[in-house]
């Protein structure tokens, strides 16, 4: 969709200081798409010469109460802006969740209960706070100014955008030409997600890309009200450990932010160098100047498994501590030898004998005995070190380490 309404009030010119390109750079870095350029320069060169921080928005609906590395993205450029020295305020989107956001849906979400929402709300901004300030960080949640809008203030709102427009965005688009159901409170949901704008006078808003619309939506609104736009930056969607599809916990590609250090420190390796980069860019607090320059050794000969080992240090660190994230390094390196690490699974089974196959399943190495079978035909199955080769191998009773590929362990004493 095209912008609504780009014009701001007239400003005052601010020099473009060297700070000021340096704030655009870290402003750019990662991110899709951030509009309108010129105005958030302007904003930077403003807040730079007056000493007035920016106002950075983050909605977020707490929709689920777990987090993975994916959705810190957009955390991450909230604390890139934050230690630029600007105001971030992390908005819990309490009264927006009981709407349900139709952001990229084929059909209605159903709202969140007022107990869902608070157990996930602050669950999540527990989460979050380990990659923002919490110090610096403004908690708001949108109900302080949603709640007492009443009837005529949504009336008064809605008045501020056509049908023809709503109708503009894209889910919204593909639903009514398939025929599929579209409540009328759906619509509700953009105006009050760009009415936060209002609230907050929000100079900038971060999201994902598939949250331009509402993003959007926050400017427009702005100008109806008489305030400056605000600007907007989304940000990709971040690969999983494929380094093709989106990360989610439905495809196995995620790493998840409460998962155990040495689980965190290996999924992090596995990921490929190219995609490396990527995570470089938008999950790393290191600066543009330090992964350039990193970038330049690999190039001229550094093994870039040492940068991928400093990628999952630091993020390991962030979620536990730098002491996990050296014993999971220890701890990796310990199995890339062969060994065997300390803190396995121990497992308590009978039915002796038992095929290696349904062993293997009993023991939660493998979700069934054929992907068993086609672990062991590809000689990703170990029995106290040994690969085993024959399917049909009955194993008798006794205490014995059972491996499965490179990271899953399990002591079984079977009986």
């Amino acid at each position: 969709m095209s912008d609504i309404r780009t014009e701001s009030p007239s400003t005052p010119e601010f020099p473009i200081t060297d700070r000021v390109r340096a704030a655009m750079a870290q402003s750019l870095r990662g991110c899709e798409e951030l509009l309108p350029q010129d105005e958030w320069l302007k904003k930077l060169a403003r807040s730079e010469a007056t000493g007035q921080p920016l106002r950075i928005k983050l909605g977020l609906d707490p929709t689920a109460p777990d987090i993975h590395v994916g959705h810190t993205v957009v955390l991450n450029k909230m604390r890139q802006l934050q230690d630029l020295g600007h105001q971030v305020i992390f908005l819990i989107g309490d009264f927006t969740s009981m709407i349900g956001d139709p952001s990229g849906r084929n059909a209605t979400r159903p709202p969140l209960t007022p107990e869902q929402i608070k157990h996930n709300a602050e669950t999540y901004y527990k989460q979050a706070s380990l990659v923002l300030d919490p110090a610096r960080t403004e908690i708001r949640y949108n109900s302080e100014w949603s709640d007492p809008l009443g009837a005529r203030g949504l009336i008064q709102l809605a008045a501020k955008y056509t049908v023809a427009r709503m109708m503009e965005r894209d889910d919204f688009t593909k639903r009514y030409a398939a025929g599929t159901p579209i409540s009328v409170h759906e619509f509700l949901y953009p105006l009050m997600q760009g009415y936060d704008s209002v609230a907050l006078k929000a100079d900038l808003e971060l999201g994902g890309t598939d949250q331009k619309f509402n993003l959007l939506m926050g400017r427009h609104l702005q100008a109806e009200y008489g305030q400056e736009p605000q600007c907007i930056l989304t940000m990709p969607l971040l690969e999983g450990l494929d380094g093709v599809e989106k990360m989610s916990k439905s495809k196995n590609n995620y790493v998840g932010i409460t998962e155990p250090a040495n689980s965190m420190f290996a999924k992090i390796l596995s990921i490929s160098d190219v995609q490396m980069w990527k995570w470089f860019d938008l999950l790393s607090f290191k600066s543009i100047e330090e992964i350039a320059a990193l970038k330049r050794e690999i190039e001229g000969g550094r093994n870039p498994k040492e940068a991928k080992v400093m990628l999952a240090k630091e993020i390991t660190a962030r979620f536990h501590s730098a002491q996990a994230a050296d014993e999971a390094e220890a701890d990796f390196n310990n199995r890339a030898k062969g060994g065997i690490p300390d803190d396995i699974p121990e497992v308590a089974l009978s039915g002796a004998p038992i095929g290696v196959a349904a062993l293997l399943k009993a023991a939660n190495l493998v979700p069934s005995t054929s992907e068993g079978n086609r672990m062991i035909d590809q000689g990703g199955v170990k029995i106290d070190g040994t690969t085993i080769s024959d399917k049909g191998l009955k194993l008798e009773a006794g205490s014995m380490v059972l491996q499965v590929g490179k990271r899953k362990f399990a002591r079984v004493t079977l009986s």
